[in-house]
């Protein structure tokens, strides 16, 4: 993908285009001399980088590590960080990795987070790129995640004179556990940083490449885990029968989960509650004695928290009762919802639509899915995105599906808008 600069420039706080020169747009509180020039620097470094990215990606992708499992992805981080010439600051987990870039110029210090971890799915394709590890796949686009914040880093440091501010390029583990971020934080990753503002950006093969999705407010989930143990009598097979008999408690509350949050809704978005992993039985002749079920609750607001809860707990209490055994109900792993600030938001739409154009970025809706960058939005202000990544043919299977499959195209488009997103806000936060 190439980027062509059109011979007008755009403010990133009112997100309006202007002819460069113009009053209006020498007027806005963020623009300076020559941004225009350094933005279009920024993004054709980017495309210079494209390869990179695409090797980095596919790399990852044939070789998936799971949450704190992620060595070799560090390692290949680390190495193409330190070949910028980046200053590597401390990281409190045993993987990721945390490095800085100093601009010539003062201003503000901005993070960006990509997340490293792949899930435990066996992939289904048998092409060169596909996952050479069984149970192993990135499923998720966390691959590109990595390639692109790289590829960002690449195209900042190539003009670091001409920079305001400080970049943090943050790599984060374990997202799909929920405990990465929690961790890193609790961890002081955020020590001295300085942090002024984070961003950071997911693919989505919802929507091809060339579109960028945002909006302000609460714009992702919250995620609770939960585990629903269910202990009975057990017994003979050849004598099953309704009490004491856990299989039949966690299959029934399977079947009903759906329904705990049923009427609940954010903005036209439903909650959502749904199993996982269901654990029961050693033998075909064997009722168990125990049985779980594995699941997340997902939900955007405390009083949508507090009534699913509640009705989770009375399906509990009723699949207990209908089978004769009973049923505890553990919460576990959880991350806030995803809220975007208005301002960074504003900035960072702006930028988008100087590298997709004014059309290519859209709002959207609150989504479902969740993501545990919220833990570093609930401490500063910032903006996640999602970036379009969906093949053209439709080819790609769900995310988190063995059949997951991105466009590569979508790697120059999260850099540039992530790389300049950051400068702006560099700029205009100082």
């Amino acid at each position: 993908m190439s980027y062509e600069r059109s011979a007008s420039g755009y403010c990133p706080v009112d997100g309006q285009l202007y002819p460069l020169g113009s009053p209006a747009l020498r007027a806005c509180p963020a623009y300076h001399p020559g941004m225009d020039d350094l933005h279009a620097a920024i993004l054709t470094s980017v495309t210079e980088v494209g390869g990179e990215m695409v090797e980095v990606r596919r790399d990852l992708h044939r070789n998936p590590e799971l949450g704190f499992e992620e060595h070799r992805t560090t390692g290949i981080v680390r190495e193409g960080l330190e070949r910028l010439g980046l200053e590597e600051l401390a990281c409190p987990t045993p993987t990721g990795a945390v490095y800085a870039l100093d601009g010539g110029r003062p201003g503000a210090t901005v993070l960006l987070r990509a997340d490293m971890d792949a899930l435990p799915i066996t992939e289904a394709s048998h092409s060169s790129v596909a996952s050479v590890i069984d149970g192993r796949m990135h499923a998720c686009g966390h691959d590109a995640h990595v390639a692109a914040l790289l590829g960002a880093a690449s195209a900042l440091s190539a003009s670091r004179e001409a920079l305001p501010g400080r970049f943090v390029f943050l790599f984060q583990p374990a997202e799909e556990s929920l405990g990465g971020a929690r961790t890193m934080i609790d961890g002081g990753v955020l020590d001295g940083i300085g942090a002024d503002a984070v961003i950071g950006c997911h693919v989505t093969t919802l929507a091809p490449v060339g579109l960028v999705g945002m909006r302000s407010g609460i714009e992702m989930a919250e995620v609770h885990a939960f585990d629903v143990i269910a202990t009975g009598s057990g017994g003979h097979g050849a004598m099953a029968g309704d009490v004491g008999n856990v299989l039949l408690a966690v299959a029934q509350l399977a079947g009903e989960l759906g329904g705990t949050v049923e009427g609940l809704d954010y903005e036209g978005t439903p909650c959502s509650c749904s199993a996982g992993v269901l654990h029961a039985g050693t033998a075909a002749n064997v009722v168990p004695s125990t049985a779980s079920l594995r699941g997340t609750l997902r939900t955007f607001t405390p009083a949508h928290l507090e009534a699913a809860v509640a009705r989770l707990r009375a399906c509990c209490e009723a699949a207990a009762a209908a089978n004769g055994c009973e049923i505890e109900l553990v919460l576990g792993d959880h991350a806030p919802a995803v809220r975007n600030d208005p301002g960074v938001t504003d900035v960072v739409r702006a930028a988008a639509r100087g590298v997709v154009g004014a059309t290519g970025v859209i709002e959207i809706p609150p989504v479902t899915p969740s993501d545990d960058v919220s833990e570093f939005l609930e401490l500063l202000p910032g903006s996640y995105i999602f970036v379009g990544a969906g093949p053209v043919d439709g080819s790609s299977g769900p995310h988190h599906s063995p059949t997951f499959l991105l466009d590569e195209g979508c790697l120059p488009v999260a850099a540039g808008v992530l790389a300049t997103a950051a400068v702006d806000l560099a700029g205009r936060l100082s």
